[in-house]
């Protein structure tokens, strides 16, 4: 029971920091940024609670940041086929982190979800404090965006006649 009548409803809770971070840590984008400096971007990043059926967003819709599945299950679809089945730990949206633009794709939960929003706006701010550490993430985030690419690139050849 908190000892206070007022707190921060937007402050994420340390318990939840802690594994946000863990599960941030395990991801590719953070591949070399310590510890320390992942639990204090966890501290702003948004986790919020959906229910199941309930769409993330829409295809079309104005993208703000990466999200990470810190429970539950979230489906992404192009039109009505199932692109990715993502869970725990899982992360999706990472284009918004490098571009404003729309998403290019509908993500909705299978089932009780939370998810983490690291937003673009969050990360500039980290850049400006921490710019050799927000380096280091830019470096991660364009060599998962190319690997991703890498991999569209293999499933066009696959399923596209010459």
């Amino acid at each position: 029971m908190p000892d206070t009548i007022w707190t921060n409803i937007f402050r994420t809770p340390r318990d939840n920091q802690a594994q946000i971070a863990e599960l941030w840590q395990a991801t590719p984008l953070f591949a070399g940024i310590p510890e320390r400096e992942v639990r204090e971007l966890a501290g702003n990043m948004h986790l919020r609670r959906f229910g199941e059926g309930e769409v993330v967003f829409r295809e079309g819709d104005q993208a703000a940041g990466a999200i990470l599945v810190f429970e539950g299950q979230v489906e992404i679809l192009a039109d009505t086929r199932r692109l990715a089945l993502l869970e725990r730990g899982d992360f999706f949206g990472e284009i918004a982190l490098a571009e404003n633009d729309q998403r290019t794709a509908t993500a909705r939960c299978r089932e009780e979800t939370r998810l983490v929003f690291f937003l673009k706006q969050d990360l500039e701010e980290w850049i400006e404090v921490a710019p050799r550490l927000g380096n280091r993430f830019l470096m991660n985030l364009a060599s998962v965006l190319a690997r991703r690419l890498h991999e569209a690139n293999l499933l066009l050849a696959r399923h596209c006649p010459e």
